[in-house]
C-alpha cells in the first residue's frame, strides 16, 4: 500500500495494483474485461422513418433524418433506450441481412454499406461507393442468394453477391430499366420469377423478367395514387402505400390494397387509410413475429402494427 500513498507511481506499483484488481475480480466471479457497448440512441421520437424489420433476434429501425438506424432485442423497449446500428450515413432508408452480413442504404451519399454484428455492436465491412442516385431500397433473395439494391432515379438494380467462407460481398452485375431511368422508383418487391416497381412519373406498375430484367406488362394507375411506395403481398391482395398523387402533394398519401393488379390499375381496389389514422404518410411495410408493420411518416404513431387474414384487418396498434 506504500506505493499508493506516493504520488509517481512506478511501474512496478502500477502491474502490482492491476494484478490485485484481477484476482480481486477472479474471486467475486466478476470478468475483468469491460465490454464497450454501442452508444443509446438518445431520441425518445423518430424522425422521419422508413423502415422497421427484424433480423435474426433484433429489430431494427431505420430512423431516416436522424442519419441512423437503431436497434434493439426488446420491440417494447422505449426509443431512447435502442442502441445506434450506425450513424455514418445521410438518409439510410433499407436495411436487409443474409443472417450474417447486413446491407444497409446509404441513400444521400449514393452508397451502400456492409456490416457484422458482433457482442458489442456492429462492426463495418465493405462500403460500396457511387451506387447509382439515391438508392432506397435493398433486400436479400434467399432463393437466390443474392443482395439487391435499388438507385431510385436511374433504373438500375446492382447485384452483389457473397464470396463463399467470408463476409465479404462483391458486385456481380447492374441490370438496367431503360423505361424507368429518371423516373423515381422507391422500392421493388419479388415475386417468384417477376419484379414489381411502383414508378412516379410513370403513373405505373411495372412488371419486370427477374432474370432479363426486360418489362413484362405495364398497370397504369391513377394520377391520384401515382406516387406509390411499396407493394406488399399480405392476405392474398396487393398492398399499396402511397405518399403523393403524381404532383408530389402529400394530401394524397393512403393505404389501399386490391385483388390483383388489374384491379389497381381499373380503381377496383379498398382504402385502408382510415384504419391507421386517416393521415400522415404510409412507407414500407414489413412483416415478423406473426403480423405486419407499416412506417407512417408525419404523424404519430410512427409505426402501425396489424393482423391481415380472411380479408380482414385487425389488432390494429400504434408504436412510437
Amino acid at each position: 500500500m506504500k506505493c499508493i500513498m506516493n504520488k509517481n507511481l512506478t511501474a512496478k506499483c502500477l502491474s502490482l495494483l492491476l494484478m490485485t484488481f484481477l484476482t480481486a475480480a477472479l474471486i467475486v466471479g466478476m470478468s475483468p474485461l469491460i465490454p464497450v457497448y454501442a452508444a443509446e440512441n438518445g431520441y425518445s421520437y423518430l424522425l422521419m422513418p422508413t423502415q422497421i424489420t427484424k433480423i435474426n433476434n433484433t429489430y431494427f429501425i431505420v430512423d431516416c433524418n436522424h442519419n441512423q438506424i437503431i436497434y434493439s432485442d426488446n420491440l417494447g423497449t422505449e426509443l431512447r433506450y435502442w442502441q445506434v446500428m450506425t450513424r455514418n450515413t445521410q438518409s439510410p432508408h433499407a436495411i436487409t441481412s443474409d443472417g450474417e452480413i447486413y446491407m444497409v442504404t446509404d441513400t444521400d451519399n449514393n452508397r451502400i454499406l456492409t456490416f457484422e454484428k458482433k457482442y458489442d455492436g456492429f462492426k463495418p465491412l465493405q462500403t460500396f461507393e457511387n451506387v447509382g442516385i439515391r438508392p432506397h431500397y435493398a433486400y436479400y433473395d434467399y432463393t437466390d442468394g443474392l443482395f439487391y439494391a435499388w438507385s431510385s432515379m436511374t433504373g438500375e438494380m446492382y447485384i452483389y453477391q457473397k464470396t463463399p467462407g467470408t463476409k465479404s460481398l462483391t458486385l456481380q452485375e447492374v441490370k438496367s430499366i431503360p423505361e424507368l431511368n429518371d423516373c423515381y422508383v422507391r422500392s421493388f418487391t419479388i415475386l417468384g420469377d417477376v419484379i414489381l416497381f411502383p414508378a412516379v412519373e410513370l403513373g405505373s406498375i411495372l412488371m419486370v423478367d427477374k432474370n432479363t430484367f426486360e418489362v413484362i406488362h405495364t398497370y397504369p394507375v391513377d394520377d391520384s395514387i401515382a406516387g406509390m411506395v411499396q407493394i406488399s403481398a399480405v392476405d392474398g391482395y396487393f398492398f399499396l402505400t402511397v405518399s403523393t398523387d403524381r404532383q408530389y402533394n402529400q394530401q394524397a398519401s393512403t393505404v389501399i390494397r386490391a385483388k390483383s393488379l388489374e384491379d389497381l390499375s381499373n380503381g377496383n381496389y379498398e382504402s385502408l387509410y382510415h384504419l391507421f389514422g386517416g393521415n400522415g404518410t404510409p412507407y414500407y411495410v414489413s412483416h415478423f413475429d406473426g403480423a405486419y408493420y407499416m412506417i407512417h411518416e408525419n404523424a404519430a404513431p410512427n409505426v402501425y402494427r396489424f393482423h391481415a387474414e380472411n380479408n380482414s384487418i385487425y389488432d390494429i396498434k400504434g408504436m412510437f
